[in-house]
């Protein structure tokens, strides 16, 4: 397996070539002692449903995974919170602003990004747009629409974590367990 920091070659701090593998995720300076960590970043995913029981979906306008379906979500920025994050970003991509429900659960990911794995930990939530809101496909959204249920099909979601978290939402709500 290759080294999660194998596409880093010199030492951020110093621009030594001694940077080499500490462990399984980390690459240590020989010459400062600089050791960085390859840790997951944080995601997170939007769950929102409306007064129809249809799944608010986007089709991405970029890769990875581009023209498949996802939902509404994104990176958590420095300094926000995972809660403020996952409101920019259905503010972002949907143009609305809505609230937290509540958490629901979390699924890793390996995002491809400009030839580099980045690693997430996605956490999902179930949430709802505030009163008198519309959507309209922004940002990294391609198309953004309302899914009935009955046509919500895991495997039509590119992203690995997304898929899993559909079919997680597909069985607790069939178990009535949302």
């Amino acid at each position: 397996m290759t080294h999660p920091l194998s596409l880093f070659k010199y030492c951020p701090r110093c621009g030594s070539s001694r940077f080499a593998e500490h462990d399984a995720r980390a690459k240590r300076c020989a010459d400062c002692g600089f050791t960085y960590y390859h840790n997951a970043s944080a995601a997170t995913v939007a769950v929102i449903f409306d007064a129809e029981d249809r799944l608010l979906v986007l089709r991405r306008a970029l890769e990875p995974a581009r023209g498949t379906l996802d939902l509404p979500g994104g990176f958590v920025d420095p300094g926000e919170s995972i809660t403020e994050g996952c409101l920019r970003e259905i503010r972002e991509e949907t143009g609305a602003e809505a609230a937290i429900d509540r958490f629901l659960f979390s699924c890793p990911n390996v995002y491809r990004f400009s030839g580099f794995d980045v690693h997430t930990a996605d956490a999902f939530f179930l949430c709802h747009l505030l009163p008198g809101q519309t959507v309209c496909a922004a940002d990294d959204a391609a198309d953004l629409f309302w899914l009935p249920l009955s046509q919500v099909r895991p495997d039509d979601f590119g992203l690995s974590s997304i898929r899993e978290g559909v079919r997680l939402l597909l069985a607790r709500l069939a178990d009535g367990n949302l």
